[in-house]
């Protein structure tokens, strides 16, 4: 089945386009205007503060998310960036409360409208899960019951916080597919995952997760295996439906021309810790730690055939033998003696956060 890209419901809100020129390449960036009357940026979705996760292993207990804290808003979208390993997506799962048996939350809050959802119940826990959070998994063939018809499982949040009979859940269900872009949703609600495309069933992901108007949603990794154009119309469809219901997007990637087009603010992963946050734009045109730089200087932009291409050298510590002081130091070109020992802290710098003794070095 052909993609098709689903047409905006409104005029979509002009953009600012920043182009960015350097020795790290060129990328652009953007910053989007606010959906009428929402004040955007002003209003928190949610609130993380201190989250902290361990991994019990047979070899022992590992912390894969030490101490991450960061703020969500309305209307706006937050990248976390970072290398495959480096704590993200344990990061999302601890968030929405799927962690695996062997992991488990042992420090921090999670804060969405004065609640913490670290200490509130089963019960209110579920009762959150779609109108206040809700989460968009990278892999849609699994995520989507197989034996199950789509337009049942996307009535299954209707009936359940809304108490709707069957038939009217049902029509919401189609209005819903609809609304995402999915052709003839009347009879494609009585289909099965496997019959659509990886783009319509990553369609189909976003329409379960947003069918509450969530205030907060995470979109971990939502285009991984989806070819470049599929992977645009699926950005395309978060942006305008964050837009339409002045959600909070936690976009977890690992992908630098996505944040660049896709988020407002970023905060750069490392070993289970951010150590750099800030506006997209700021950071991508002035990165302070180098991690950060590293990233951004591996962009292959320009590049001519037989050239070597940049890259870190080495690979992120294994969580079993994290040195003490600075978990990048093995692969940083800055490191000082200070960085073997000490731990640095995530400090303000003129507005950003980072976490590196050679901060202003880094510049």
């Amino acid at each position: 089945m052909s993609e098709r890209a689903s047409e905006p419901a409104g005029p979509v809100p002009a953009t600012t386009i920043q182009q960015r020129e350097g020795e790290s390449g060129r990328m652009s960036t953007h910053t989007a205007d606010a959906p009428p009357g929402t004040g955007r940026g002003d209003t928190v979705g949610m609130r993380v503060d201190g989250l902290t996760v361990d991994l019990h292993t047979p070899r022992g207990t590992v912390r894969a998310v030490d101490g991450v804290s960061f703020t969500a808003h309305r209307g706006r979208t937050l990248a976390l960036l970072g290398e495959s390993g480096c704590g993200k997506s344990m990061t999302a799962q601890a968030v929405v409360g799927l962690l695996e048996p062997i992991a488990e939350v042992t420090g921090g809050t999670i804060d969405i409208d004065g609640e913490d959802l670290l200490t509130v119940s089963r019960k209110r826990r579920r009762q959150l899960a779609g109108p206040a959070l809700s989460i968009v998994f990278q892999d849609a063939l699994t995520a989507l019951n197989p034996v199950v018809k789509v337009g049942v499982q996307l009535a299954e949040p209707y009936r359940i916080h809304r108490k709707m009979s069957a038939r009217a859940a049902r029509a919401e269900a189609i209005e819903l597919m609809r609304h995402v872009g999915i052709p003839e949703p009347e009879s494609r609600a009585d289909s099965y995952p496997h019959q659509f495309s990886g783009g319509m069933r990553q369609r189909l992901l976003i329409a379960m997760a947003v069918a509450l108007s969530p205030k907060v949603l995470i979109a971990d990794e939502p285009t991984t295996a989806l070819d470049v154009t599929v992977q645009a119309q699926i950005l395309a469809l978060l942006a305008r439906l964050r837009r339409e219901h002045d959600m909070a997007v936690i976009l977890i990637t690992h992908d630098l021309s996505v944040v660049a087009e896709e988020a407002d603010t970023v905060a750069v992963m490392y070993s289970g810790r951010i150590v750099e946050t800030g506006p997209v734009t700021d950071v991508f045109e002035d990165p302070r730690h180098p991690y950060t730089r590293g990233l951004l200087e591996s962009v292959p932009v320009d590049a001519e055939r037989g050239a070597d291409l940049r890259s870190i050298p080495g690979s992120p510590p294994d969580l079993f033998s994290v040195p003490p002081g600075c978990p990048y130091q093995a692969r940083c070109p800055l490191v000082m003696d200070v960085c073997r020992t000490d731990r640095p802290a995530l400090t303000d710098h003129g507005g950003r956060a980072v976490a590196c003794h050679a901060a202003e070095g880094a510049r």
